[in-house]
């Protein structure tokens, strides 16, 4: 059973820091690419950050560029946010998701709240 569990989220004042973690099971994790997504009220999910299998690329959306850092671990089959600097629009659900690379096969987490709040 395919399972992407995510953890970490939490509520933070503004400039504070989160580190979420997103664990794989019941898949090939170092053969996927792995993202994370946000969603907040009322807004349509978007993307936050990608790291390619073997960890070597990653891109960011420009709202975080700077702030956060995505990072793999693929013995613990794991996916990392680290999130500093903090700002109230960050305040969203946030998804990790696993893209087969050269396939169509995706799978996504259930996600995590983040709340920015001071």
């Amino acid at each position: 059973q395919v399972q992407l569990v995510e953890s970490g989220g939490g509520t933070v004042q503004p400039g504070g820091s989160l580190r979420l973690s997103c664990a794989g099971s019941g898949f090939t994790f170092r053969y996927y690419v792995m993202k994370w997504y946000r969603q907040s009220p009322g807004k349509e999910r978007e993307y936050v950050a990608g790291v390619t299998i073997d960890g070597g690329r990653k891109s960011y959306a420009e709202s975080v560029k700077g702030r956060f850092t995505i990072s793999r671990d693929n013995v613990r089959k794991t996916v990392y946010l680290q999130m500093n600097a903090l700002k109230l629009e960050d305040t969203a659900v946030y998804y990790c998701k696993a893209e087969g690379q050269g396939t169509n096969i995706e799978y996504w987490g259930q996600g995590t709240q983040v709340t920015v709040s001071s």
